[in-house]
């Protein structure tokens, strides 16, 4: 059977680690939509040069050609057996794309499960794990000082390269990346559970307990 997986929740709550171990431990490709299209512009494919045109100019790129660059992706070989969704959809609109794409790849294929993973998590714990946040810029490894610290302080262990914090991991940011998310995406919930496919996990917690909470589900 094929499996389908999207992460929902709002920014820190840690869908990103729980999406590379779930990838790992699956065997399924992550695919970070957020990645994805800087990936495009800068192979300098025909859907990449369209999106940096709208980028340059200070422009959300569009619905359409967004959903033309995952479905291209999520048509490829290795998602043949399944995939796990990270960053996308990010309102009704795109949901209803990945609806469309899903019933487009798959075909008359009915041995598919699809399923939307909600983070349910408390907005304050969110709030200091943003402002605890460090990462390294050149391998991209993520920490918290709170949970996750390095182990050389303001080093990465992975690389050695100094760490750096987001200009935006604030307090008062933090707080409007939360009312946005919960206005724009946080319907999204509404919209799964309407379909019978959403599936919600307690996100409090360390990393660890948080992924035996996710593998029940996967397993459910």
């Amino acid at each position: 059977m094929k499996k389908e997986f999207i992460f929902l929740g709002p920014p820190a709550c840690g869908k990103g680690t729980q999406t590379a171990m779930l990838a790992e431990y699956l065997h399924f490709p992550h695919i970070d939509t957020g990645s994805l299209l800087r990936a495009e512009i800068k192979a300098g494919t025909d859907a990449g040069k369209e999106a940096k045109l709208y980028i340059d100019e200070g422009h959300l790129v569009p619905v359409e050609l967004v959903a033309r660059i995952i479905k291209n992706r999520l048509s490829e070989d290795d998602c043949k057996n399944g995939y796990i969704l990270d960053g996308y959809p990010r309102s009704i609109e795109q949901a209803d794309a990945l609806t469309k794409m899903n019933s487009e790849i798959n075909g008359d294929d009915k041995d598919v499960d699809f399923r939307a993973i909600y983070f349910d998590i408390d907005t304050e714990i969110l709030i200091e794990r943003i402002v605890n946040r460090r990462s390294c810029p050149k391998c991209g490894e993520i920490y918290n000082l709170a949970y996750k610290a390095p182990k050389q302080e303001g080093v990465c262990d992975k690389c050695g390269e100094k760490l750096t914090q987001r200009k935006d991991d604030t307090r008062e940011v933090a707080q409007e990346r939360f009312e946005t998310y919960f206005h724009e995406t946080a319907p999204l919930i509404e919209y799964y559970k309407n379909l019978n496919v959403l599936k919600t996990i307690d996100a409090n917690g360390d990393i660890q307990e948080v992924w035996e909470r996710l593998l029940k589900v996967v397993h459910d």
